[in-house]
């Protein structure tokens, strides 16, 4: 049908306009998942039942002139950590099996309670969020639409998969330290990882408190704009959110960018980043220009030792988040109840808790350790500072920073899953913002030689989330590559 590749915005205008049912919208997203989930395993958790109850109601609502919600009738994915009140949230992992929240995230909250959205299922996603491929998932790995040999990203890789592949049309997921942009670049859709503080984490399951955002998944900036709008906002059961005025982004984007500076980081450009990937992204960088932007050179002088520092913090949050998981406050229990308690504790964990989780509570432990504690948690803090510092010399002759959402293209399934390091390492664009705290916005901008897609990263100062957005969107209309889609999902599919 048409409207498969019409963007949410402009889905929305035809239920608006009652030229297209909630209901027939609400079946024509489970009839693509029923005939494509087998190839790309994007979904967990399906709300069938539910949701095309509430989109004949919501239906009812608009034939009786009732008020309108600013995403109604949109089928909705939601990322397996957020919680939805009553419906299964598992995080991806053995540990959680069963388990239903009491409650709604606040962003749940806002998204389909008020503003009319309709959630049609949970996503797939590395274990607790854990990983940049989505393939640690105790539900097996989801498939890249545009190569089934090649992983989605991670972590949010079902979210991603989901939008690429028009099963939903808008979606959430958490960003970590990449776990947005990753998938968003490796899956060709736009992927905003908003400013920490800017979104509430109330009912998100934390994996690192100091790193974790929510932030949407769509298929064009104008999407994403339009949800941080919604999403956005002071939450009194969050401490961590900001009360700082929510900017009409949806209008924002729309205004010139001529004048502005942008600034590129040398270290983004550095000999590990695959040829085709420098080429698109220094040609969407002559698009900008021939807009009126003007481009410096910057520089991140700390970047070589993000890597090492984000994963130093990450882990050591890990470890102490996931230490209420032993089956007795949270998770499931294992089988087996034989020794003391201690005993049945530790083999739950180990049965319950994949490969890739295991290695970070035993790593987070030992970097909080009393003997390693100063020498390596304390200091990563201090590099984190330099870190952030760096930015902030940057943005004195800058308006955002820009390059390379991820060093190279979807890598194929199995190639890093054994080389955790060099896993690892492809997060070193993405990683230093979380450590800064700073918004950053991945839309794609070209293919590689295997039409793979390849993204642009924008990174704004803190709560600027309408200087990248009003880039992302002007290049993105500049470009004008996002209402490509991948083969696999033309025709019927």
């Amino acid at each position: 049908m048409e409207l498969n590749n019409l963007m949410a915005y402009e889905l929305l205008e035809k239920i608006k306009n009652r030229e297209i049912t909630i209901q027939v919208v609400i079946r024509n997203a489970f009839d693509r998942i029923e005939k494509s989930d087998k190839l790309f395993h994007s979904f967990v958790n399906l709300s069938k039942e539910k949701a095309l109850k509430k989109a004949k109601d919501f239906d009812s609502n608009i034939q009786k002139s009732r008020k309108i919600g600013r995403l109604l009738g949109l089928p909705f994915a939601n990322k397996d950590l957020i919680c939805v009140k009553d419906f299964p949230t598992t995080c991806c992992s053995n540990i959680l099996q069963g388990y239903q929240p009491p409650y709604n995230a606040s962003v749940i909250e806002k998204i389909v309670e008020q503003e009319g959205a309709i959630h049609i299922g949970n996503t797939n996603m590395d274990e607790f969020a854990m990983g940049s491929s989505t393939e640690t998932s105790c539900y097996g790995p989801t498939y890249n639409p545009w190569d089934l040999d090649r992983v989605p990203g991670g972590s949010s890789g079902g979210a991603a998969a989901s939008i690429i592949s028009n099963q939903a049309k808008i979606a959430l997921g958490s960003d970590t330290g990449g776990s947005i942009r990753c998938p968003a670049s490796f899956c060709g859709v736009v992927g905003l990882k908003p400013t920490y503080g800017r979104v509430s984490r109330y009912g998100l399951i934390a994996f690192a408190n100091s790193l974790d955002q929510i932030g949407p998944i769509t298929k064009c900036v104008y999407d994403s704009a339009l949800m941080l709008e919604i999403i956005s906002g002071k939450d009194p059961q969050d401490s961590t959110s900001v009360d700082i005025k929510v900017d009409k982004y949806t209008e924002e984007i729309k205004k010139s960018v001529e004048k502005k500076t942008v600034g590129i980081p040398k270290e983004f450009f550095s000999d590990g980043i695959e040829p085709q990937v420098k080429n698109s992204v220094k040609n969407a960088i002559k698009k900008l220009e021939s807009l009126g932007v003007s481009s410096i050179e910057v520089t991140i002088p700390h970047l070589e030792y993000t890597i090492a520092t984000y994963y130093i913090l990450c882990m050591s949050e890990a470890s102490s988040n996931l230490a209420r998981y032993d089956g007795q406050r949270y998770g499931k229990m294992s089988q087996n109840l034989e020794g003391d308690v201690f005993d049945v504790f530790n083999r739950t964990r180990g049965e319950k808790f994949g490969a890739e989780v295991r290695r970070r509570i035993f790593l987070g432990t030992y970097a909080l350790s009393a003997g390693y504690y100063d020498q390596y948690y304390i200091k990563a803090l201090k590099v984190r500072t330099l870190i952030k510092n760096d930015f902030q010399e940057a943005y004195k002759n800058c308006d955002v920073i820009i390059g390379p959402t991820m060093p190279c293209t979807a890598f194929k399934i199995g190639e890093l899953i054994n080389d955790p390091i060099q896993m690892y390492t492809i997060d070193i664009l993405t990683c230093p913002v979380n450590l800064a705290g700073l918004p950053a916005l991945s839309i794609p901008c070209g293919f590689d030689n295997d039409e793979l897609p390849i993204g642009f990263q924008i990174i704004g100062n803190y709560f600027d989330e309408s200087e990248i957005l009003n880039v992302g969107y002007q290049l993105e209309q500049e470009l004008n590559i996002f209402r490509k889609i991948p083969s696999l999902t033309k025709g019927g599919m």
